[in-house]
């Protein structure tokens, strides 16, 4: 294990700790890795979906693991940050194949991952409590293998289903995200959660970091979340919608008026653009190849 990646996971943990909320705008390939952090994140986060979609694919694990690999070693390679990749439910039919993609993003240089109990896709309902911990409990053993403080956020889709009545779902997401951290989990991921009070509420019992979702329109602003006990705030797909969507006034505009006037009003130069890459390449050493092709070797994980 290299000592430069070491570090980054100690101060990716750190930043979970700070004044503020970690803010994570998420990025879903190597420009919008290098744009975000050269605006001033202090990590990378990706976007799983965000990630598919770049690369044709609908959200939902229907992206094969060696693409998704493929795309984090890029990412890797042109970023000093630390990266933890979104792997949705683990990737893979158990939670051996979880701890075999876990491997392969630590020898890419990854220091963390988001992963989520979701739906069982057999059943169409929310994934019980004890898969996602058999993942985790896989994951953090990998990662003390590699001797490295490994970064896992787990996250609960409680509030992103009908299947758990609404009176009893913060109860239910307390007791999940209990058991997920006697799993392993580093911190606890609640998309759709976004009552003040529950938000204050959980975040109260839980003795570890609280991670909120705020990549959609009138979602709290950071100063509120943070004094309500929120330590990570992530935009998710929401940065790659915003960005889709503004592609798509640009275009219309240019077709239907003939004008540029909207992508006019903010481009960087193309000095700019290529400065973004100039150190690609020297970040995160490792031989990625060795990694995805490992990965792709995997049958049972596609």
């Amino acid at each position: 294990m290299h000592r430069e990646q070491q570090e980054r996971a100690e101060y990716f943990h750190q930043l979970h700790t700070g004044p503020a909320p970690l803010m994570l705008p998420n990025a879903w390939d190597v420009a919008s890795a290098r744009v975000i952090e050269n605006a001033g994140a202090q990590a990378i986060a990706t976007t799983s979906a965000g990630m598919a979609w770049s690369l044709g694919y609908p959200d939902g694990e229907q992206m094969p693991v060696q693409e998704l690999l493929a795309a984090c070693a890029r990412i890797c390679r042109a970023t000093a940050a630390p990266v933890s990749v979104d792997i949705e439910r683990g990737y893979g039919r158990d939670a051996q194949d979880t701890g075999n993609v876990v491997d392969a993003l630590i020898q890419l240089g990854v220091v963390g991952i988001n992963i989520e109990d979701g739906t069982d896709p057999a059943t169409q309902r929310l994934a019980h409590p004890s898969v996602l911990c058999a993942r985790i409990a896989c994951a953090r053993t990998v990662a003390r293998q590699h001797d490295l403080r490994f970064f896992i956020n787990a996250r609960i889709d409680t509030y992103c289903t009908k299947d758990v009545n609404a009176a009893a779902r913060l109860e239910e997401t307390r007791t999940r995200a209990l058991a997920y951290i006697d799993a392993g989990a580093d911190g606890i991921f609640v998309p759709g959660l976004a009552d003040l009070d529950e938000i204050a509420t959980l975040a109260r019992s839980l003795p570890v970091p609280l991670n909120i979702y705020a990549g959609y329109p009138g979602a709290p602003a950071a100063l509120a979340l943070g004094e309500l006990g929120v330590r990570r705030i992530s935009l998710g797909c929401g940065t790659m919608q915003a960005t889709l969507a503004h592609l798509a006034d640009i275009t219309s505009e240019a077709i239907a008026d003939g004008r540029y006037d909207t992508m006019g009003k903010a481009m960087l130069t193309v000095a700019e653009a290529n400065g973004l890459f100039t150190t690609a390449g020297t970040h995160h050493d490792r031989d990625t190849s060795a990694a995805v092709t490992h990965a792709i070797g995997l049958n049972s994980l596609q």
